[in-house]
């Protein structure tokens, strides 16, 4: 169960409170209606020690908690809890509708927001003014935000372990690790990706990952193909492992040229990682009929003739393995030393706070914060639709409304909702 979609929906921000005071001896007690409080958020978490999204599987919709009610004499409502989802480490999260990836969860304890909670509406105590003494009004909560997301893992390991079923991968594996594969004489035998620490010295180890057996076809999906391609391409390096021995048939120089096509096919990128081969089974009398012909094929590229059974050749190649990582790691970090940063590049410019598109039925108006402040406003209450006037003129809508030739009844849109444009009605109140 390594990929999941689930529904996610952050908490909606408690309503502002109205109310008065009303107390002996004070005969003209203010507003003191409190704030709501914020929405709980929905946040994923990269967990070391898991390996599967069967959970969410069976959970496909995450909920945080809604923010609480604003009160009298100026309590705040409580905040509301944020939902905290456990993944493991190496999960993508993509936004299931627009493809957009919003985290690569590489790192234990990594964690992403991927449903934001409301804001919680100010109370009446906020909108008392000098002109605005007795304010019946007050803000209500935001809606939190709701999302589909979907979540894949992919292994992260240093060197992944490619090559045909029963090509020796999982005993290569429980050889140079503490893993315990499953091992068994017959395809598929490896049903979900394995992972072991190689130590070639106490202070010297890299993560070998055992990919389950590829065939022709795989990036199509055949076999077992697109559920485990995927892991492949976290790695830095990979094992190329061949048998040698052709016991059932195959022919050993054909299998890593299918099997490099389908790694090619799937992601280009794949072939351009660096490769060591293996050829395996060298302990078998038909291997040593094939070793000449396959030390041909490969010239003067370096091969390493193994038996994952008795370890013959095992060490030397775990050792060129690790020594590959260290050059790659060394490599990359030069290139990052090398490049040329710009330290007096000019800052970003601000992102507009709204658009303003004209149609051919009303004068449309998009952004988070005019979005904000119409799901905010009671609409039920005059003084909070004048208190969205007051808001809007302040971001300046109102104003490029009016550059663009809006008259009085014309029809604005934001969001959902559609307004007469008034904007004598609205300043005479």
């Amino acid at each position: 169960m390594d990929t999941a979609r689930i529904q996610v929906k952050a908490g909606d921000g408690g309503n502002g409170c109205i109310s008065f005071r009303r107390e002996k001896f004070v005969p003209r007690g203010g507003p003191d209606g409190g704030d709501g409080g914020n929405g709980g958020n929905v946040v994923l978490v990269a967990t070391l020690g898991m390996s599967t999204l069967i959970d969410l599987r069976h959970n496909p919709r995450q909920v945080a908690e809604n923010g609480g009610h604003g009160a009298g004499k100026q309590r705040v409502g409580a905040d509301g809890v944020d939902r905290i989802i456990k993944v493991p480490a190496g999960t993508i999260v993509r936004d299931q509708d627009t493809l957009e990836m919003l985290a690569d969860l590489t790192e234990p304890d990594q964690t992403v927001i991927v449903a934001r909670g409301g804001i919680g509406g100010k109370g009446n105590a906020h909108f008392k003014s000098s002109t605005f003494q007795a304010p019946r009004v007050a803000e209500k909560g935001e809606p939190g935000e709701g999302r589909e997301i979907s979540l894949e893992i992919k292994l992260i390991a240093d060197v992944g372990l490619v090559g045909y079923p029963n090509a020796g991968k999982s005993t290569l594996l429980a050889r140079t690790s503490a893993a315990t594969p499953k091992i068994a004489p017959y395809p598929f035998t490896t049903l979900r990706p394995n992972l072991g620490v190689v130590r070639i010295d106490r202070e010297q180890n890299f993560i070998l990952a055992d990919i389950p057996g590829l065939i022709e076809g795989a990036h199509k999906g055949a076999g077992l193909g697109h559920q485990f391609l995927r892991h492949i391409e976290r790695t830095k390096m990979l094992v190329h492992v061949i048998d040698l021995s052709a016991t059932d048939g195959r022919d050993p120089i054909e299998d890593y040229e299918q099997l490099n096509r389908e790694l090619g096919h799937y992601n280009a990128l794949l072939t351009k990682l660096p490769q060591i081969i293996a050829v395996n089974k060298i302990d078998m009398p038909e291997a040593q009929a094939n070793l000449t012909r396959v030390q041909e094929y490969f010239g003067k590229r370096k091969i390493f003739p193994i038996s994952a059974v008795t370890g013959e050749g095992v060490n030397p190649l775990m050792q060129q393995a690790y020594r590959s990582l260290q050059y790659l790691e060394t490599r990359a970090r030069e290139e990052a030393e090398t490049t040329i940063t710009f330290e007096h590049e000019l800052p970003p410019e601000p992102p507009a706070r709204f658009e303003l598109v004209r149609t051919e039925e009303a004068f449309v108006v998009s952004g988070a914060e005019p979005r904000r402040a119409v799901l905010m406003t009671d609409m039920d209450s005059e003084q909070g639709v004048i208190l969205l006037y007051r808001k809007l003129k302040n971001m300046g809508v109102i104003n490029a409304l009016a550059r663009e030739g809006a008259v009085e009844g014309d029809t604005v849109q934001i969001d959902e909702f559609e307004f007469t444009y008034s904007p004598r009605a609205m300043q005479s109140n």
